[in-house]
């Protein structure tokens, strides 16, 4: 509640603006909104919410009283990890299928009446492989009229280069891949020999795997994928020879990596607030905000180095976890016992 009032005192303006009615407002954008906010913060209102509950036990001798009667501290998680794992296997399954479908709503309506910063169009200097033994060099692409100045294309065999074909420019002309090339010249090679062909003026239409939209990139796209699309999408990268860029494989990873936070801080809440201490539960909930807050940090910095540097995307995404699974187990020896 408090998340969506900050958002709509931001947004109120806009909304104004678009001549928004407020049911639209709340059926389209609010309703996928909630989904989204949720899978932001669920391991910290879990973290948080065993805190609160745990540490009122603790003030009322409860769990005293239970270690006195011969419970193990042990026995006493048990609940607490069925729980935590149901919760995780629900925010799995959200993260996974259903926050991506809330994603995509709340996007698409964010780009037509909010913002139109989440496609961004390839425009100078672009260069990708169309398959394994296809590459593509394109000088400048204009997304007005789809077309294309200063095209090459090189075809290898065998690792080595057997044919390149270069035009001046290259329209695209139907649905699917079928484009127009216009003054161009093909160089092929065969050993040490060479052929050459060159024609001015001349058009020919030719296809290729590429559409317009490969020219558009949409920083909101893997938000949007189910993680089968954002298999899939990962695969057909791999396919092009390119590979998936690395914040893909990092959100595939996290997508299994995040729910299981969900244990691991349900652990580290019981292990904080089972001991009855002089502050009570202000100090407990004090220390559950800064061990939330420090794990939404390592998350942020270890997804960051594994962007950005030689850190695999499957280690960025579970480091979190084992450094907080680790400070859990050290917890739990110094429990309440």
């Amino acid at each position: 509640m408090i998340s969506v009032v900050i958002d709509f005192s931001e947004k109120i303006n806009k909304f104004i603006d678009a001549e928004l009615t407020m049911l639209e407002v709340i059926k389209q954008y609010y309703l996928p909104f909630i989904p989204w906010i949720n899978g932001l913060m669920w391991p910290l209102f879990s973290l948080i919410a065993v805190i609160f509950f745990t540490s009122r036990m603790a003030k009322n001798t409860e769990l005293i009283a239970m270690l006195s009667a011969g419970v193990s501290f042990n026995r006493i998680l048990v609940p607490y990890i069925i729980a935590g794992s149901l919760l995780a296997g629900l925010f799995w399954m959200g993260k996974n299928y259903v926050i991506p479908h809330s994603n995509k709503l709340k996007n698409d309506f964010e780009y037509a009446y909010l913002t139109k910063k989440h496609s961004k169009t390839l425009n100078n200097d672009i260069h990708f492989f169309l398959g394994q033994e296809e590459k593509v060099h394109i000088r400048y692409y204009s997304k007005r009229d789809t077309s294309v100045r200063g095209f090459r294309i090189e075809n290898f065999k065998d690792g080595k280069l057997v044919k390149v074909l270069k035009a001046t420019r290259l329209f695209f002309k139907e649905e699917p891949n079928l484009w127009t090339i216009k003054d161009y010249e093909v160089r092929t090679f065969e050993g040490l020999e060479e052929s050459y062909v060159q024609e001015k003026g001349t058009e020919l239409d030719t296809t290729l795997n590429l559409t317009p939209a490969d020219f558009i990139r949409n920083t909101k796209l893997m938000e949007n994928m189910t993680t089968g699309d954002l298999r899939d999408y990962i695969e057909r990268e791999k396919g092009r020879g390119v590979g998936a860029p690395k914040n893909f494989l990092i959100q595939l990873h996290q997508r299994n990596s995040e729910p299981f936070s969900i244990i691991i801080l349900t652990i580290i809440g019981v292990a904080i607030a089972s001991r009855k201490v002089r502050g009570g539960m202000g100090l407990h909930l004090a220390i559950g905000v800064i061990i939330g807050a420090a794990f939404v940090i390592v998350t942020q910095f270890s997804a960051t180095f594994s962007n950005n540097l030689s850190l695999s995307p499957a280690m960025g995404a579970w480091i979190p976890n084992l450094v907080f699974g680790a400070i859990a187990l050290v917890l739990i020896g110094r429990s309440q016992k």
